[in-house]
């Protein structure tokens, strides 16, 4: 329950030239929520740029912002992502500013390609971090010394919050406000906003089929087959058989066409799939795992932690907050 003895803190949202609009708007308007009808207010929100004035995004629209002011001191810092990443990651002046923001902050955080100029602000080092799907391998390549999570929502590692493509920065800062307000507060500014309270950090960023690339709809079928049959065991020469092909020849178009072998396409949509009911039903664990292929709950926890770092009954207990 937000009270009129709530303090106030300060929010600052960074922006630059070709910045993603969503990423600023998103998260100012889930910290908007809680602060209707209170006094004091439990957020002051404010959008800077390091020279002030109009910005503008990527598609065009300009925001106006406040200059940059030397010694901010901010409760939660938030960087925002975009194209201009690219440019902008070069601007040591931008860099030194981030860096210097960020020693007097409780919380640094980022959206979406956001977490590119936390690492090159040397933010990061050491530490876990996510960001667009598509900016990984970049990221990755670029920061060796920064753990990529590419299949998170967004991580928190210490004081540094980092969050996946554009609007998973929503479910960042509906997780800050859950972090100082309480549950019931994000899920009520979740309710306003009309989205999910809330993915959590450990979600995946997209579907196995986002994931994997169809060259053509040769084995739509296959896959729809292989999909309600996920408590067989499914080995390779059984579905080699069922597509009409040598395990060894299947084998090899499977991957031309996917992107992945069979195996692992198997257990991606058996973790797809054994995820979807861990987190939306009180099934036993041991059930889930018999019907989706896992054969028992200790082979299926394995699996979960080692692809989503975290147990089954953490993933329930986040799923079902």
């Amino acid at each position: 329950m937000i009270t009129a003895n709530t303090r106030t803190r300060e929010i600052g949202v960074l922006v630059f030239e070709d910045f993603q609009l969503l990423d600023a708007a998103g998260p100012i308007s889930v910290f908007e929520m809680p602060m209707r009808g209170i006094s004091p207010p439990p957020y002051k929100l404010n959008l800077y740029s390091l020279p002030g004035g109009l910005v503008r995004a990527s598609g065009g629209i300009s925001l106006h912002t406040e200059k940059l002011p030397n010694g901010l001191t901010l409760d939660t810092l938030v960087v925002s992502g975009g194209e201009g990443t690219r440019q902008v990651m070069r601007n040591e002046a931008f860099l030194n500013a981030i860096k210097d923001i960020s020693s007097r902050t409780r919380r640094t955080t980022s959206v979406c390609s956001g977490s590119i100029l936390l690492a090159a602000a040397g933010l990061l080092y050491g530490r876990r971090a996510t960001t667009h799907w598509r900016r990984c391998p970049d990221m990755a390549r670029r920061f060796p010394d920064v753990t990529v999570e590419a299949d998170r929502i967004f991580v928190q590692d210490g004081k540094f919050w980092t969050s996946a493509g554009i609007t998973a920065g929503i479910d960042l800062a509906l997780a800050l406000v859950e972090d100082d307000l309480g549950t019931e507060v994000a899920r009520r500014s979740a309710r306003e906003l009309v989205v999910h309270h809330r993915r959590h950090g450990g979600q995946s960023q997209f579907s196995v089929m986002q994931d994997v690339k169809l060259v053509s709809g040769r084995f739509d079928s296959l896959i729809d087959w292989i999909r309600s049959h996920l408590s067989s065991e499914l080995k390779v020469e059984q579905i080699a058989e069922k597509a009409g092909m040598s395990p060894r020849n299947f084998a090899r178009v499977f991957r031309s066409e996917t992107g992945t072998t069979p195996a692992r396409f198997v257990e991606k949509l058996r973790l797809e799939s054994a995820r979807q009911r861990v987190e939306t039903s009180s099934i036993s664990l041991q059930q889930i795992a018999q019907d989706t292929g896992f054969g028992d709950a200790e082979r299926m926890r394995t699996a979960f932690v080692r692809t989503y770092g975290q147990p089954p009954m953490v993933l329930r207990r986040q799923g079902q907050a």
